[in-house]
């Protein structure tokens, strides 16, 4: 595999226009000096042009390194452009990144599945009279997020009825379908997914906010990272049941972070399935892989020797 990736020109799909540019540009920077330090041959590819195919047909692009984050790259649409153009490329599937990136859509499949997730409905711009009702119904507080937007923007935790309709407005910056659904209180925790193995489970605690927000997860000092989480062993092989089960369910294939809560009696929830996840330098996946021996040239080799030898 190792010589068949050495002859090919490798393109780092970064940028691209969703909200969350800045930081796949980040991520894909830190994947391309990985690259070229392990002596492949690299180079970044802006998606954000409405000429990608012909940029990749230009720079003679044979595989594909995907670090997009957010619509237009996580969500199977440069998935299948790929395909078309005969460029195998890292991470999930077309089908698997639009279903994941879905939260609506994941929602049902967890729930046909029997996969544990918090109780939850879906509204669609404009907001529907009933919102308020279904909401008291499922009981605060409740966290309002766009169906398809990743790094928690346009995430709000509404705590009283007063703030639901900021939330929605909020949400509906990003998205016409959000979601509504039943906050848990407990550790949040995450589970990175590499090839066929759970990563060591890491536990997320925000250091000035009250939940793991777009603050949070970039800005230095945002977060806290524990290794190990501070849950009981049951949970822990709980959470990692699930997340496997989910990616299973889902189809992802080479690499996932699949994020959770664990509510009482050390029961977890699923709350989303993320198919490329982060490789900043305050990235959940890249910290799980250290704890498990693997620092981040060798993640970043092993989820392409994942993605093409499927």
């Amino acid at each position: 595999m190792r010589g068949w990736l050495a002859r090919q020109r490798i393109g780092v799909l970064m940028g691209g226009r969703s909200a969350e540019r800045e930081i796949s540009l980040k991520t894909g920077r830190a994947i391309l000096r990985s690259l070229q330090r392990q002596g492949f041959k690299a180079c970044a590819v802006d998606a954000a042009g409405k000429d990608l195919p012909r940029t990749l047909r230009r720079d003679r692009i044979g595989a594909a390194y995907l670090a997009l984050h957010g619509p237009g790259g996580e969500d199977g649409t440069v998935q299948g452009l790929l395909e078309t153009m005969g460029i195998p490329y890292t991470g999930s599937g077309v089908l698997a990144s639009a279903t994941a990136i879905d939260k609506i859509a994941s929602k049902r499949l967890f729930e046909g599945a029997g996969l544990n997730t918090p109780r939850w409905f879906a509204v669609k711009s404009p907001l529907p009279s009933d919102a308020a009702v279904k909401a008291r119904r499922l009981g605060y507080p409740v966290v309002v997020k766009p169906a398809r937007q990743g790094s928690a923007l346009g995430v709000s935790i509404v705590r009283r009825p007063g703030e639901l309709a900021g939330a929605f407005r909020k949400a509906f910056k990003y998205d016409a379908d959000v979601l509504v659904e039943k906050f848990v209180k407990g550790p949040e925790i995450t589970v990175g997914i590499l090839g066929p193995q759970a990563l060591p489970i890491i536990e997320i605690v925000p250091t000035d906010r009250s939940f793991y927000d777009f603050h949070a997860k970039y800005a230095p000092g945002g977060s806290r990272h524990l290794l190990p989480a501070r849950i009981s062993a049951r949970a822990a092989r709980r959470a990692n049941s699930l997340a496997l089960a989910a990616c299973e369910l889902i189809r992802t294939r080479a690499v996932a972070r699949v994020d959770l809560i664990v509510g009482p009696g050390d029961q977890p929830s699923l709350l989303e399935v993320n198919t490329i996840p982060g490789m900043t330098e305050t990235s959940l996946l890249p910290d799980a892989a250290s704890a498990a021996g693997i620092d981040f040239d060798e993640l970043v080799l092993k989820i392409m020797e994942y993605s093409f030898a499927a």
